[in-house]
């Protein structure tokens, strides 16, 4: 079994933006809203960054990530840690670059979250 749930699976999907949080090697935090988070499997979360450069500079010196999507009218939701990997090329950038190409967007990177925990409060 893998460490997203099917009742996270489901928040996920359903809400949008999602809260991804980095920090810098230093510690300088950073947020940053993502409407194009998404489940990829059972232990790995997807988003495309169309804009934000802070986010991939974060995660280029320290791949620590926290996601956090929260339901607005019941204020429940989830949160995940992990690890961040920024991908420019490959199989699922490509798919993921065509699918916002199509929205007339451009994808400047993938990033492919590896969830180490994830935590609901329902």
């Amino acid at each position: 079994m893998g460490k997203l749930s099917d009742i996270i699976k489901e928040t996920i999907a359903e809400v949008r933006p999602g809260i991804i949080a980095t920090a810098s090697k230093d510690g300088r935090p950073n947020i940053s809203a993502k409407g194009s988070l998404r489940v990829l499997d059972d232990d790995h979360l997807v988003f495309a960054d169309i804009s934000s450069p802070r986010t991939i500079a974060n995660l280029k010196e320290n791949p620590n990530v926290s996601v956090l999507v929260v339901h607005p009218k019941s204020m429940k939701g989830c949160r995940i840690w992990g690890k961040g990997e920024v991908l420019s090329s490959g199989e699922l950038f490509d798919q993921i670059s065509k699918e916002f190409a199509d929205r007339n967007m451009k994808v400047n990177h993938v990033v492919k979250i590896t969830v180490e925990e994830a935590q609901a409060s329902f």
